[in-house]
């Protein structure tokens, strides 16, 4: 009985091939490859154009054309958002920025749901770097 569970332990060993040093270390790279690619994907990739469409439902009134009625220096430029936007231009500045609002500008946490929010910062900067139409 013991010689049978002993054979049989020996041939469920022998089954499991392990993986060799290099085989390991490859995956392991790759792995870390994989990270480091992954990483430096965008956080933010909303939709452009459902963010016009939720843009001027709730931005316009204010931002038309990337101005800013109450604040004029304050626009939605490019050169204004790196300058006045808390944080620089980029997506998640403007998230922060339409989420918790600052000064006159509301928050729109709560009222636009993250994938909104999201999708208006990725049309603002996008249309920052294209440059705005008047």
């Amino acid at each position: 009985m013991k010689l049978a569970v002993i054979a049989t332990l020996f041939a469920s060993a022998a089954a499991l091939k392990m993986p060799s040093v290099e085989q390991v270390t490859k995956g392991a790279a790759a792995a870390g490859l994989a990270f480091t690619i992954g990483a430096a994907a965008p956080a933010f990739a909303g939709d452009v154009s459902a963010g016009a469409q939720i843009f001027d439902a709730n931005c316009a009134a204010c931002h038309a054309g990337g101005q800013n009625v109450i604040m004029p220096d304050k626009t939605l430029e490019k050169e204004a958002l790196d300058q006045y936007l808390a944080g620089g231009r980029s997506e998640k500045s403007v998230v922060t920025q339409v989420t918790n609002g600052k000064n006159a500008m509301p928050a729109f946490g709560g009222r636009l749901s993250d994938d909104d929010i999201a999708n208006v910062a990725s049309y603002v900067i996008a249309t920052a770097d294209a440059g705005w139409d008047e």
